[in-house]
């Protein structure tokens, strides 16, 4: 199996977190310690858990568990999103291109956990 760099999932939730952290720049300055932090570390924490949760999985239960931490800091990237698109940060097809990457992040982490033996894990 090679390295946790060839995972979709890792490209995908990268690749989120990377367009988070571009668009956030925009967002106002008294924002910067309250939801600019959140979202990046919400988005960052996402693939951070995966590559910890690829390092266990020989362990099956820890591998689902860390990344099952995953799912969940994907799941408050989403949460500070909405909170963003609510707040006028985000425009709607920036909201939406957003969400929908998140939400594809997601439905990989859901195959990972609910097959882990897939992924290496015993």
């Amino acid at each position: 199996m090679g390295d946790f760099s060839d995972l979709l999932v890792y490209k995908k939730s990268f690749e989120l977190a990377m367009d988070i952290f571009e668009i956030s720049k925009s967002f106002p300055k008294d924002e910067a310690y309250s939801l600019t932090d959140q979202i990046r570390k919400s988005s960052r924490s996402t693939n951070i858990c995966l590559i910890e949760a690829y390092r266990k999985r020989r362990y099956k239960a820890h591998f689902i568990s860390k990344l099952s931490d995953s799912d969940m800091e994907n799941s408050e990237t989403k949460g500070w999103l909405k909170f963003a698109f609510e707040c006028k940060y985000l425009s709607q097809e920036k909201y939406e291109k957003l969400t929908l990457q998140s939400e594809e992040v997601g439905r990989l982490l859901n195959h990972m956990i609910n097959n882990p033996e897939k992924y290496g894990a015993v």
